[in-house]
């Protein structure tokens, strides 16, 4: 610049914000959370009137610890969903809750006993409950606490929680409906147990893990006897043969009390004709085999294919006329504990994949070997109560009494060992050796759960329900099937299937628990009546009447208050003919009936008290989108929910699961104090939830640089609409072409970003407003309009028409990222619209007129943004090789092959464009010299340098400059400066 040229910055119109690139959200973060709170947020939004509510049920989180990153997962999705569905017109309602009841507690509570030198026996049971319900009250406090710090919106003063007074009571009279349907009964049956826990419990309640397990193969002696006379076959060689089982359960030997094979396998008679040494076969010894495993056994055996050959076949009728001998039989010392002959016919369970083609039945400890005799009428039979709730043998059960399937620490007993020993002392054991499979463990204790016949009180789930809700089905598994099928919408489609084939498949639902903490069944059963008897349950609408109204004013533990069964059951029913039940609910039966006391009950609720969606993890197909189905299907006939929402589980940066002891894991107030709240909100945003996600130092430094992208974008938004004024807006057909686009690829957005949210699609909406931020605005029409924006006069046509714009960018960007974004948007909103009751999170996204849309000039304009690729990919060579510094030193010919292309470039001011000074269009061919790209045909740039001095305002270099009023200045600068 000459000494004598006035410098012209100051007649710029740049842009002017306060808004800071360094965000600094973990210090900003709670004063907005300070700021909704005080002015009313939540509420005021629902003052809306004329609004179709929109409700997402809470599936209650578990209150006994701090967040995970996977409840983080959960709750920032779910505030997604009630944010956008809000900003889309609904009235989005979300009552947060909190599942109370259970074991966990009851565990933390046992161990401050047991540092104090307490017991818990000694305790009277509602001291001791009143203390499980403090403990959860103040881990409520804690969790509610940190899910707000993540920016969740909610009804956060006014939150449910199952061990309320009224929650408590409809869980009882929801329980009760199945006492009075017909659904309820008492059976002896074998459940999933846990010996460490003492309590039984239901598939949601396990979850499997690898194990190392003994494994045995057994011997049962083929007795001669009355039952050889069942068949005309000659069976005499037969006699002193054994039947081999294999087993993973040695513990269970003991309540063997029959052998099962396939009817269609093929089997034989094999004998042993040499043995090595230290081998518990001898030469002679005969054993009846699948044929197919066989060779597989005797390997097992230590003996080799010369030591062993095949007798004959033994057909399936051969095998039907056969009785057997448990290996225990006889032993001294048993005491004749095992002496009666064992049952032995065919069952369709029995394979030939593995073993020996002979299962080993104990009904008390496997549901297939239950269902079958009970089939047969003949449980009475083979029923054994010989494991206690602790996992030991009965007292005085021979050689094993007192012995434990696992220690009070969860890990291996001396049962299994005392077993195997005992068959080997008395010639039981063909072979032995470990496995390592996949066991069920209680998630809770995280120790392996054994199945184990005890009195169980359960929910008969093919029974008919006599309640006449009969729309869906007349049994709680057909009202669930037609559900699944007919009423509900699942994200992602495969959620379906899952569920389905769960609950096709499913026994009967275990309902009740042998625990303190949690909703008694409150039943009654008469005494000396047999649960199969018809007056074995009282059904009594009265006395079930009282129990509601006492929990209402009392909680549950009024159940266990003294004179309990006196108050309920009332004068018209004698005490001393009656029992009351003291096991507690399934708390899954607790969750399962949260629609009843928050859908149907609370005014925030829905009114036909069916939600709109279900969002939870996808272990939640067996645990509460399960339960609430059977739950609800039993009580109002169908599902409580129409759309179900599954994500998936939360792993470190190389995809293994998190672990404390690996160190991996990634705890959300760390992230929110590292980088604020947002941040993580994005990475949730970004991630294809459906599958399983990865997070980790690196992907959210990823995702902190993304953010930074979008706060560049919004933070050029404001310091252009500084001083805006309605006054400067132009209409839509009066701004030239390039806005006109504008509005055509946001009228696209609308559509695809409600689509998108409407689909919860949050990764689909983010990414397309992402790509639009950063490439279409920052990287195209922002770098095009700076020089209008900042060189125009104030009043020109070209630059009101950008900053019209830009205002509607602004209201549609804030708002449509408001439910990913919520603490940023909030700040960008008050940085423009300041005000004591101003948040972008009380308006709604804003309608888009529909000839916004422009089909035909989008298809131009396509060909525009390629053409100026190829342009601006010739310019940076020449920038690369030094002979320019800028873009505006250029006056590039392009040569254009296609003729409507030339003519859509020359309809423009391509130049401007290019952000070049000049630019010459022609339809010549191009020279050799030309620049081209490959992917762009018919396209050829030869560089030249602008023509003239260079303004000393806009820093374009064109012929004029130099030659107006102003010193120094092009045209289009001496008008603007006047």
């Amino acid at each position: 610049m000459c000494a004598d040229t006035p410098d012209y910055k100051d007649t710029l119109n740049l842009p002017e914000t306060d808004f800071p690139m360094r965000a600094g959200l973990p210090k900003r973060e709670p004063e907005w959370l300070a700021r909704w709170a005080e002015i009313g947020v939540y509420d005021r939004l629902r003052e809306k009137q004329g609004r179709t509510p929109f409700i997402l049920h809470d599936g209650p989180p578990y209150a006994n610890g701090h967040l995970h990153i996977g409840h983080a997962l959960n709750k920032i999705l779910k505030d997604m969903v009630v944010r956008s569905q809000q900003m889309m017109g609904r009235d989005a309602r979300y009552v947060p809750g909190w599942d109370c009841h259970g074991l966990p507690i009851e565990w933390k509570i046992e161990e401050q006993y047991r540092k104090k030198g307490r017991n818990k026996d000694d305790v009277p049971i509602v001291d001791f409950r009143q203390e499980c319900r403090k403990f959860a009250e103040g881990w409520v406090d804690i969790q509610r606490e940190e899910f707000k710090r993540l920016g969740v919106t909610g009804n956060w003063a006014d939150p449910y929680l199952t061990m309320n007074f009224h929650a408590e009571a409809v869980i009882a009279e929801e329980f009760m409906k199945f006492l009075m349907n017909g659904t309820l009964y008492q059976g002896s049956k074998p459940v999933m147990w846990s010996p460490v826990e003492e309590t039984a419990l239901a598939e949601a309640e396990v979850e499997y893990h690898d194990k190392e397990s003994f494994t045995i193969w057994v011997k049962f002696r083929v007795a001669s006897g009355p039952s050889n006379t069942a068949t005309d076959a000659d069976t005499s060689d037969l006699v002193g043969a054994s039947v081999v089982i294999w087993t993973t359960t040695p513990w269970t030997i003991p309540s063997n009390k029959a052998v099962v094979y396939g009817a269609d396998y093929a089997y034989g008679l094999y004998e042993v004709t040499d043995t090595p040494e230290e081998c518990w076969a001898k030469p002679g010894d005969r054993f009846i085999l699948a044929d197919k495993l066989a060779a597989d056994v005797f390997t097992r055996a230590r003996l080799s294919d010369e030591m062993w050959t095949r007798v004959r076949d033994v057909p399936a009728r051969e095998l039907a006329g056969l009785s057997l001998v448990h290996p225990l039989a006889g032993a001294e010392g048993s005491n004749g504990e095992w002496d009666e002959p064992r049952d032995f016919r065919a069952a369709d369970f029995v394979t030939d994949e593995e073993g020996t083609g002979f299962v080993h039945c104990a009904p008390s400890h496997g549901m297939e070997e239950y269902e079958l005799y009970r089939d047969l009428g003949m449980l009475p039979q083979v029923i054994t109560y010989n494991v206690m709730d602790d996992g030991s043998f009965r007292a005085d059960l021979p050689f094993f009494g007192g012995k434990r399937i696992l220690k009070p620490n969860g890990k291996e007993g001396d049962a299994n060992k005392a077993v195997i020993d005992k068959l080997a002392e008395v010639g039981g054991l063909l072979a032995r050796g470990k496995i390592k499979h996949s066991y069920p463990h209680s998630w809770r204790s995280k120790a392996p759960v054994i199945y184990r016949n005890t009195p169980q009180w359960f929910a008969a789930i093919d029974r008919e329900v006599g309640d006449g809700q009969d729309r869906y089905g007349t049994t709680i598994r057909q009202r669930a099937l037609t559900s699944i099928d007919k009423l509900v919408e699942w994200t992602p489609k495969t959620g379906r299937n899952r569920l389905y084939s769960m609950i096709e498949n499913r026994p009967d639902w275990v309902l009740s628990r042998q625990r303190a903490w949690g909703v008694p069944l409150t039943c009654f059963v008469k005494k000396d009546a047999l649960p199969t008897d018809a007056d074995f349950l009282l059904r009594d609408p009265a006395v079930n009447a009282r129990i509601a109204v006492a929990f209402e004013a009392e909680g549950a533990d009024a159940w266990y208050k003294a004179g309990a069964k006196e108050r309920f059951l009332g004068d018209a029913v004698n005490p001393d003919d009656y029992e009351q039940v003291t096991d507690i609910l399934d708390v899954w039966f607790d969750s399962g009936s949260t629609h009843a006391f928050v859908l149907r009950d609370r005014p925030d609720g829905a009114e036909d008290g069916i939600a709109d969606l279900y969002l939870e993890g996808t272990d939640q197909h067996r645990g509460w989108f399960h339960s609430s189905m059977l739950q609800a299907c039993g009580t109002k006939g169908r599902a409580p929910y129409r759309g179900v929402l599954t994500h998936g589980f939360t792993l470190d940066e190389k995809g293994i699961k998190m672990s404390k002891s690996i160190g991996n894991t990634i705890v959300p107030e760390e992230v929110v104090k590292q980088y604020g709240a947002d941040i993580l909100r994005l990475w949730v945003a970004q991630t294809d939830y459906t599958a399983d996600q990865r997070i980790g130092p690196e992907i959210l430094k990823g995702v902190a640089d993304s953010y930074r992208r979008l706060r560049n974008t919004m933070r050029f938004l404001l310091g252009n609409l500084a001083g805006y004024s309605p006054d400067e807006q132009v209409a839509p057909g009066d701004m030239p072409e390039l806005e006109r686009w504008v509005l055509h690829r946001l009228a696209e957005l609308d559509e695809r970003v409600r689509t998108g949210y409407g689909a919860y699609d949050f990764q689909g909406v983010f990414q397309a407003l992402f790509t639009f931020a950063t490439v279409e605005l920052s990287a195209f029409y922002f770098d095009i309009r700076k020089d209008a924006l900042y060189c125009d006069a104030a009043d020109s046509l070209e630059r009101r028409a950008a900053r019209t714009v830009l205002d509607i960018l602004f209201h549609r960007l804030t708002t449509w990222l408001a439910p990913v974004l919520v603490f940023t948007m909030e700040e960008v909103w008050l940085e423009r619209f300041p005000g004591d009751d101003s948040s972008v999170h009380l308006v709604d996204i804003p309608d888009t007129p529909a000839d916004w849309r422009d089909d035909a000039l989008a298809a131009k304009w396509a060909g525009i943004r390629q053409a100026r690729r190829v342009v601006t990919a010739a310019l940076e060579v020449q920038r690369r090789d030094k002979v320019i510094g800028a873009s505006l030193e250029a006056a590039p010919v392009v040569h254009v092959a296609d003729a409507d292309v030339l003519k859509a470039l020359k309809s423009v001011d391509f130049a401007d464009i290019c952000i070049t000074s000049d630019v010459v269009l022609t339809g010549d061919p191009s020279p050799n010299e030309a620049f081209r790209m490959p992917e762009v045909e018919g396209m050829g740039v030869v560089f030249e340098k602008a023509d003239g001095e260079k303004c000393q305002r806009c820093w374009k270099i064109l012929p004029d400059v130099g030659t107006h009023k102003h010193a120094g200045v092009c045209r289009r600068c001496d008008m603007a400066l006047g």
